[in-house]
């Protein structure tokens, strides 16, 4: 599967960050199809249908790009997360939901947001292949899983992408999980690459977070956690300033800089931030900018896990 270099990540558009203006998620949407972004990650978990639906309403009378969808999420009416199901009757049941919110006849990636712990992945992805040769889905893929799990997955059917998160402050996938997706010619879609907001340049640290956001409750943005990465971003601003770039262009910079079968996701909300996301494709990073990226914010830097423990428990990539 072949796609553009930067992705959008949609997600924020309906859930977890707080409100969003529908009506500037569309435009920012409509912006990035038009800067040639072909590829739209969402969840059909997110807002519970919501992003599928805004997605759809977005693409009324445009050609349609590629979608990428993660299924499994279990929400209750509040909102809360109760779980996920990897079952194949679960799969089929998810999937017919999301052609329909979605106004397609097909998905071009579909993956479980999260490995069903009560479900071996060797049968929620032998579900997803019988959607693949009924037509419905285009390409397999994983997500926040590690390298023996996409061993199994594989062995059941080819697997196209491994969604998972990397940043320059979330380098895990390196050491197993980055060689074994290459060894198996597995692309990567790389979403956080800007630490849900820390490597964005703009974070403050006094900016406070509603119920709503989920960063309220994450380790990274808590206390001296956050002074300890801010310190870190300041660090790279200084770099960015002498290449008269943005922290944020430095950052996706770089993740897109890991290799051409990498493509980061950008969750841009607004149509000023995917603009100045874009402009990353336009930065080239030099050995010295490379060596001075890794001695501002070296591997294992940032303070804190990337999730609060009830969620880094759902990750099999960190076990």
């Amino acid at each position: 599967m072949q796609t553009s270099a930067l992705g959008l990540g949609c997600m924020g558009m309906s859930d977890l960050y707080g409100p969003a203006d529908e009506n500037e998620s569309i435009a920012t949407i409509h912006a990035a199809l038009d800067a040639g972004v072909t590829l739209l990650d969402t969840g059909d978990f997110y807002g519970m249908g919501h992003n599928e639906m805004l997605i759809a309403k977005a693409l009324e009378g445009r050609e349609r790009p590629q979608i990428s969808v993660k299924f499994g999420g279990l929400r209750g009416p509040d909102g809360a997360w109760l779980g996920y199901d990897g079952r194949p009757i679960a799969v089929r049941n998810f999937v017919a939901y999301s052609l329909r919110r979605l106004r397609t006849d097909h998905i071009d990636v579909y993956r479980i947001a999260r490995v069903d712990p009560e479900v071996p992945i060797e049968e929620t992805v032998g579900a997803i292949a019988d959607l693949v040769r009924e037509g419905y889905v285009r390409h397999i893929g994983l997500s926040e899983v590690g390298a023996e799990t996409i061993r199994r997955a594989h062995a059941v059917h080819p697997v196209s992408d491994l969604q998972i998160e990397y940043s320059l402050m979330s380098r895990g996938i390196e050491e197993e999980i980055l060689p074994a997706c290459r060894e198996l010619g597995i692309g990567v879609t790389a979403y956080g690459v800007l630490s849900r907001g820390l490597l964005s340049g703009h974070w403050l640290p006094e900016r406070e977070l509603g119920a709503g956001d989920f960063r309220a409750h994450s380790p990274r943005f808590a206390g001296t956690n956050l002074e300890r990465n801010l310190a870190l971003v300041e660090a790279l601003r200084t770099i960015a300033d002498g290449k008269g770039v943005t922290v944020a262009q430095l950052a996706i910079a770089w993740v897109l800089g890991r290799g051409d079968d990498i493509v980061p996701l950008i969750g841009a909300r607004r149509r000023d931030r995917l603009q100045e996301a874009l402009g990353a494709l336009d930065v080239s990073l030099t050995e010295a900018d490379l060596a001075a990226i890794e001695a501002a914010v070296p591997a294992g830097s940032a303070a804190g896990d990337r999730y609060a423990p009830a969620q880094m428990a759902h990750l099999d990539s960190e076990r």
